[in-house]
C-alpha cells in the first residue's frame, strides 16, 4: 500500500479508538510496528487480522503480490513487534506458522475472510500466517512491584531466564519427537522450527540489549559511587564478552529460515543456560543490592523535566 494511504489510516485508526473508515470500513484491523530487518527503523503498518481462539493471526497476503510483504522479512529479523487494537498497545513475538498447522489456521482465515483466498488464488508463493502472541503474557509473574532500580533490574533478569527455560523446554520437546520417531518407519522430525527460532532470537536481541545497556550507562554509573569493585566489574565485563561470544553462535545458527545443525545449536543453548545463570547470579549477589534504595522510574531532579530521565535510568530500564 502506498505510503500516504497508510498515514492517513493510522491516524485516522488512532483518532477513533481503532475505527477507520475506506476499505477497513467495519473490518477487524491492527497496526503492526515492526523494525526494518536491514534499516533497523520502526516500520509502522495498518493490516487486517484474524482471531482464532485466543490467537490472532494476520496473513502475509501482499493483495497477491509475487513477494512476501516488507514487515513480514521485518518480523524474521526482529521478532518482538508492537500491535495497537483499539485502544490496547502491547509487545508480541511473532511467529510464523508451519506445515499442517500453518493450512489449518490459513483455513480458518478464509472463512473468515474469503479474500485471503482470492489472494492466494493470484500467486504461487504461499502465503505467510503470523500469530502474534503476547510478549508478556497476562499469566507472566514477575518478580512483584517494581518500586526501585533492583526490582526493575531483577525483573529483567526474570523474564531473561523464563525465555531461556522456554526455549530449551522446546528444544528438548523437539529431540524427544525425534528420538521416538528412529525406527518407527515415520518421516524424520523437520529442523527446529520457526517458533524456535523467533523465540530464541528475540531473547538474543533483548539480552544483547541488556547487557549493551548495563556496560554503557547502569555499570559505569554505579562504579563512580563505589571505586572499590573495580575487580567486580571487570569480571562482570568478562563474562558479558563470553555470553556475547555464544549469543553470536546462536544467532549465526539462526540465520536464514531453518537452523541447519540442531545438535550444536543445542549444545550452544546449553552453553548459555550454563553462563547467563552463573552470570546473574553473580550480578545479583554483588550489585543488585547497591539498587535497593534507588527509586524507579528515576525520580529527576526538581526543576528537570521528568520525560528525559537519567542515562543510567534509561539503560537499566531496558535491562
Amino acid at each position: 500500500m502506498p505510503t500516504s494511504f497508510n498515514e492517513t489510516i493510522i491516524k485516522q485508526f488512532r483518532a477513533n479508538a481503532g475505527k477507520v473508515g475506506g476499505p477497513f470500513a467495519g473490518g477487524d484491523l491492527l497496526l503492526l510496528t515492526t523494525t526494518g530487518a536491514r534499516s533497523g527503523t520502526e516500520r509502522t503498518t495498518p493490516l487486517g487480522y484474524v482471531r482464532h481462539g485466543g490467537l490472532i493471526l494476520i496473513v502475509g497476503s501482499n493483495l497477491g503480490a509475487p513477494n512476501h510483504p516488507g514487515w513480514y522479512h521485518n518480523l524474521l529479523a526482529h521478532p518482538v513487534v508492537r500491535v495497537e487494537i483499539g485502544t490496547r498497545t502491547f509487545q508480541a513475538l511473532a511467529v510464523p506458522a508451519e506445515g499442517d498447522r500453518r493450512d489449518d489456521l490459513f483455513a480458518h482465515a478464509v472463512r473468515s475472510a474469503p479474500g485471503y483466498g482470492d489472494y492466494q488464488a493470484r500467486t504461487s508463493r504461499v502465503l505467510p500466517v503470523v500469530v502474534l502472541e503476547r510478549a508478556d503474557p497476562d499469566g507472566w509473574e514477575g518478580p512483584g512491584e517494581v518500586r526501585t532500580l533492583a526490582d526493575k533490574v531483577m525483573e529483567v533478569h526474570t523474564w531473561l531466564r523464563g525465555q531461556l527455560r522456554e526455549v530449551a523446554a522446546e528444544v528438548e520437546a523437539h529431540f524427544a519427537e525425534r528420538a521416538d520417531r528412529q525406527g518407527s518407519g515415520e518421516p524424520p522430525a523437520p529442523s527446529l522450527g520457526l517458533q524456535i527460532r523467533q523465540r530464541c532470537l528475540a531473547f538474543c536481541q533483548a539480552l544483547e540489549f541488556h547487557h549493551t545497556s548495563e556496560d554503557g550507562h547502569l555499570f559505569p554509573g554505579i562504579a563512580r559511587y563505589h571505586p572499590h569493585l573495580g575487580d567486580t566489574f571487570a569480571r562482570l565485563a568478562d563474562e558479558h564478552r563470553t555470553v556475547a561470544r555464544i549469543q553470536a553462535a546462536l544467532v549465526e545458527l539462526l540465520a536464514g529460515i531453518g537452523i541447519a545443525e540442531p545438535a550444536r545449536f543445542r549444545a550452544e543453548l546449553a552453553r548459555m543456560s550454563a553462563e547467563l545463570n552463573a552470570h546473574l547470579d553473580y550480578e545479583e549477589k554483588t550489585i543488585v543490592p547497591l539498587l535497593a534504595d534507588v527509586p524507579w522510574p528515576p525520580v529527576p531532579p526538581a526543576g528537570v523535566p521528568g520525560d528525559d530521565g537519567a542515562g543510567g535510568g534509561a539503560g537499566a530500564g531496558s535491562a
